[in-house]
């Protein structure tokens, strides 16, 4: 199917934002809002929005990229993916003036670009539903649980790591200086102090609130090659609201076990994408 893309300004509280819509020639009644989260732009890693974005128009969606306040041609101060609700109404906003005949919108969202999504998602009846990449709930102390737990482990079971120690290639002492500092993390956590506003269980269970009050279900992709993956399964296990959910069918969980935390690997593109299409296909009606 062909497709054309088109570039579009659009105000925000006094800023102008800007961003690109991927439409087919005859696009279905939903559409798909990829937000951008981190220090990225309406590109994304390895161009992975570009690409999805022209998956998606081959499938019959039309979709819109953007820059948020801040970051890439998006003018004013970054804001962090907490302030982006005002960023997410004005691309909607714009989304729709475009495409008049959509009336259904679903979020798509990487890292924290996946948590402002859920975030944003139940205040927008529009909203029909949300694919969301590896959500960030990270603190200090969560950070230290994860690696204490996963990737340590698997740094000893790994003969390479062992090979490179034996051939002075591993830094010793700096590898040392790097686990004693975990342990800080890991006792906040244990003892539950320190969490403060905007901790991982806070975000979590405000993620897995959001999912509730949405307005449509929810797909979850995690990376398996990806500890900010690992952090959102720990902080969701605490949140009974997140296994009734699941239980409830409003939230599908799909893993990449091969896949990093940006799918940087072609085929971890492709497979995101060809999940997304399905998903929104499902959602739409």
């Amino acid at each position: 199917m062909s497709f054309r893309e088109q570039a579009v300004v659009f105000p925000c509280q006094q800023e102008s934002l800007v961003g690109v819509v991927c439409r087919p020639e005859t696009a279905a009644s939903v559409a798909v809002l990829i937000v951008v989260g981190g220090p990225q732009y309406r590109a994304g890693s390895h161009r992975q929005f570009v690409l999805l974005a022209r998956y998606l128009a081959d499938h019959g969606f039309a979709s819109l990229r953007f820059d948020v306040r801040g970051m890439g041609d998006g003018t004013g101060e970054p804001r962090g993916f907490a302030a982006t609700a005002e960023d997410i109404a004005a691309a909607l906003a714009a989304f729709s003036d475009i495409e008049p005949a959509v009336s259904r919108f679903v979020l798509w969202g990487l890292c924290d670009g996946a948590t402002a999504a859920a975030i944003y998602a139940p205040t927008d009846r529009r909203v029909c539903g949300l694919v969301l990449l590896n959500p960030w709930v990270r603190t200090a102390s969560s950070q230290a649980r994860t690696y204490l737990k996963h990737y340590y482990p698997r740094r000893l079971l790994d003969i390479d790591f062992w090979r490179k120690l034996l051939r002075g290639e591993v830094r010793l002492r700096d590898a040392l200086r790097r686990f004693v500092a975990s342990f800080p993390g890991l006792v906040r956590w244990k003892m539950g102090v320190g969490l403060g506003a905007g901790s991982a269980p806070e975000l979590a269970d405000g993620i897995v609130d959001a999912l509730r009050r949405a307005h449509g279900r929810s797909l979850v992709v995690l990376s398996g090659r990806d500890y900010v993956a690992r952090e959102f399964e720990e902080a969701v296990a605490e949140v009974p609201a997140f296994s009734d959910q699941l239980a409830q069918g409003r939230i599908d969980v799909l893993h990449f076990n091969e896949a990093d935390h940006t799918f940087s690997s072609s085929a971890a593109r492709e497979a995101v994408a060809a999940a997304t299409a399905q998903w929104v296909c499902h959602a739409g009606h």
